[in-house]
């Protein structure tokens, strides 16, 4: 059928105004609509200054509009109701990076699906490092699952200080912040990603993080919004990527790493989670979900294999009590491939020995 303003308008209301079930039709922001041939133009005035929410909506737009035959190419021009102009995004995508005064290092810990215990791996190589003597910040940015304070066993909710800045809260030795912190454990955080790249970004800004050698940041699965805001708004000493031996998961977990080398930030190693079980009777080792997968996938990636993490019952009832590992039975096999990582880590930041050249360990 021929388009007109009335059919554009019905196509759009497929487009939500981020944050909100609303469509954009309905919030009132379109203020014009041209037809040139194969061409739309339209003019949105939004509420207040963002950019996330701009860029939102402009892709929901060409995404929707595109999909019709009869269009071949969409212009959005965007304003403000205070009249300011909209500020485009840099050509740079990192020119915005500023670090965390105080902070030496920053380094991600990421999984490429779920399911892979990356929570874990990250709790217990802060609590690794902080025993060794390291001051240690853990910040969760997996808004739909945050196990933090659950697997740290503190479940206090954060104080403000006279600067308005959040206090993280101190378990084992390690400052954490994590949205679970401000939530009960029945609440579903129904977020579009301008909420969660919000979020990253003021457990980077808004928290009392003080002097810290390493800050670890627990990402969410996958290569989405907290992956990229976290890249853009600091920079990275580095990523860590756990893994299980399964096929599937070390090619998920390749996706990744891939996109860390994308984003320039170097990889520092891959950790096998749930690699083995160790019989705590006969002391025999079964390989239960394969093995081999991780070495392989680090070799071909040139990148160093941190550690095998063994199946042990002992992790699963620290992460539910809040005792990790690391802390109950520091000279387990578990525990002691924890340690081993941790040290590795730390051994990278202080001499610089990543998968490319990078120099990392020094302020920003």
């Amino acid at each position: 059928m021929p388009m007109d303003e009335s059919n554009i308008k019905e196509v759009l209301k497929a487009v939500k105004f981020p944050g909100f079930s609303r469509d954009i039709v309905c919030f009132g922001i379109i203020k014009g609509i041209a037809i040139n041939g194969h061409t739309v133009s339209l003019s949105l005035l939004l509420p207040s200054r963002n950019e996330h929410t701009a860029q939102a909506i402009e892709e929901g737009i060409k995404k929707a509009l595109l999909s019709l035959p009869d269009i071949a190419e969409v212009r959005v021009d965007i304003g403000y109701r205070d009249g300011t102009p909209r500020m485009m995004a840099p050509e740079n995508p990192w020119a915005d990076q500023v670090s965390i005064p105080g902070v030496k290092n920053i380094i991600a810990v990421a999984s490429g699906k779920g399911g892979v215990g990356k929570s874990t791996v990250a709790v217990n190589l802060a609590v690794a490092l902080a025993r060794q003597g390291l001051k240690i910040g853990l910040m969760d940015a997996d808004t739909y699952g945050p196990s933090l304070p659950r697997m740290l066993g503190a479940h206090k909710r954060p104080m403000i200080n006279e600067q308005r800045k959040i206090i993280p809260v101190e378990a084992h030795g390690v400052k954490f912040i994590s949205i679970g912190s401000f939530i009960d454990d029945s609440t579903a955080m129904i977020w579009r990603g301008p909420m969660v790249m919000k979020m990253v970004e003021q457990f980077l800004r808004d928290v009392d993080w003080g002097d810290l050698d390493l800050l670890l940041v627990d990402l969410p699965p996958g290569t989405g919004d907290a992956q990229l805001t976290l890249a853009q708004k600091v920079p990275l000493s580095g990523a860590i990527i756990v893994t299980t031996p399964q096929d599937m998961a070390f090619t998920v977990a390749r996706r990744g790493l891939m996109m860390f080398r994308d984003i320039n930030v170097p990889v520092l190693g891959i950790i096998e989670n749930m690699s083995y079980f160790h019989c705590p009777h006969c002391g025999e080792r079964t390989d239960i979900f394969s093995h081999g997968g991780g070495k392989t996938t680090s070799q071909d990636l040139e990148v160093p294999f941190l550690a095998e993490i063994p199946l042990d019952p002992e992790i699963r009832e620290g992460g539910d009590t809040g005792r990790p590992i690391v802390v109950t039975s520091p000279n387990s096999p578990a525990a002691q491939s924890f340690t081993s990582a941790a040290q590795t880590v730390l051994g990278m930041l202080e001499f610089g020995k990543t998968d490319r050249k990078y120099h990392v360990g020094t302020s920003h």
